[in-house]
């Protein structure tokens, strides 16, 4: 799990490595905190960890926090776990959630913050001042990296959205509805009945916006995207994922669909992995965005790397740089580039964070 495969990168001009570097760059999507490692050390295994990101010159990084996965989970259709591959994966660790449900594995992974929370040059971004605060710090050390928390999978609260006020409370700032399966809230892409939005999310949804928690749109049935679309009052995002006009399968998004989450003002964070786009080299994923940069404009794309979320890549955190060359290499200016590296993120951010 969470290889990176051997391939040819391209070779980075000084042209890529100066832009890179000037470039406010946010993945808004990888799952290092479900393996309970120290993230602080770098590590020879999966993709991301403090020292990774430092050399690959991010400057925001968002974890997503998964509780359940099933036994033989595919993109194309899973009921409810029977046997839950993310239960078992805590029982291998011994980590607190082996048993008791989403809601334990949920607190688990909260707790699992603390191994690297206390890193002197980490920012944790809850408001738009935190935005401000993280801007600030990386003008002066380019080697501070902020982290933002969010969930996939609204099972993850059970059936009691009362614990939406709570989780805001634990820095949640990011909620995808569902993931592989359907659950109470939402219809799955990956799921049996591939329903919309239920009842019990439409009452809570703009609650979420007060909240100032991002509908994340990942995972989502074509469904439930339509309903979330038809009811949201601030920008959304997909936080990984890729497009079907170069990989068309149930975990990309239709042309439809990516107009509709431009026109709130959102943005698609495009994966690095063979479902998402096809392939795993960096110009695939370049491939993607290009051909959502050319439908949408370059105002709503950016970077989803669901590193570590049970994926291979051919390249990790460190090596980001070979992503900003692939972009120039498939034509996209850099006032693009850079906006799709981090500055279009960064404006849904503020657009929808709580001010503190």
């Amino acid at each position: 799990m969470n290889r990176v495969e051997p391939s040819a990168l391209p070779e980075v001009s000084e042209r890529a490595r100066a832009l890179h570097r000037a470039s406010a760059v946010v993945d808004l999507h990888a799952d290092s905190l479900l393996f309970g490692r120290d993230l602080r050390r770098r590590s020879q295994v999966g993709h991301v960890d403090l020292p990774r990101l430092r050399e690959g010159g991010v400057m925001l990084q968002v974890f997503g926090i998964a509780t359940s996965a099933p036994l033989g989970m595919n993109i194309e259709r899973n009921a409810a776990p029977g046997v839950d591959l993310i239960a078992f994966g805590f029982c291998v660790e011994l980590m607190e959630g082996c048993r008791g449900g989403p809601r334990v594995r949920f607190a688990t992974q909260l707790i699992n913050l603390a191994y690297f929370a206390d890193d002197p040059k980490l920012v944790w971004v809850r408001t738009t001042a935190d935005l401000e605060r993280l801007r600030a710090a990386r003008a002066r050390d380019p080697q501070v990296i902020g982290a933002m928390v969010g969930v996939e999978g609204a099972h993850a609260f059970g059936e009691d959205l009362d614990q939406l006020s709570p989780a805001a409370g634990k820095d949640i700032r990011m909620i995808g509805l569902a993931r592989f399966f359907d659950n109470a809230y939402a219809g799955s892409a990956h799921g049996v009945q591939k329903g919309g939005l239920t009842e019990l999310v439409r009452r809570a949804f703009a609650h979420m916006e007060e909240l100032g928690i991002i509908a994340d749109l990942a995972h989502l049935s074509p469904a439930a995207i339509d309903d979330v679309l038809a009811i949201a009052t601030k920008p959304v995002l997909v936080s990984h994922g890729g497009v079907k006009g170069t990989c068309d399968n149930a975990r990309t998004l239709s042309d439809a669909h990516l107009r509709g989450i431009a026109a709130t003002g959102g943005v698609i964070g495009i994966g690095y992995w063979k479902e998402a786009v096809c392939g795993t080299k960096p110009a695939d994923v370049a491939r993607a965005i290009r051909y959502a940069v050319a439908l949408v404009g370059d105002d709503h794309v950016a970077l989803g790397s669901d590193y570590d979320g049970v994926t291979t890549v051919s390249f990790d955190a460190s090596q980001l740089p070979v992503l900003t060359q692939a972009m120039l290499d498939a034509g996209l200016s850099e006032t693009s580039v850079q906006r799709v590296l981090g500055a279009n993120a960064l404006r849904v951010l503020t657009a929808s964070l709580p001010s503190p």
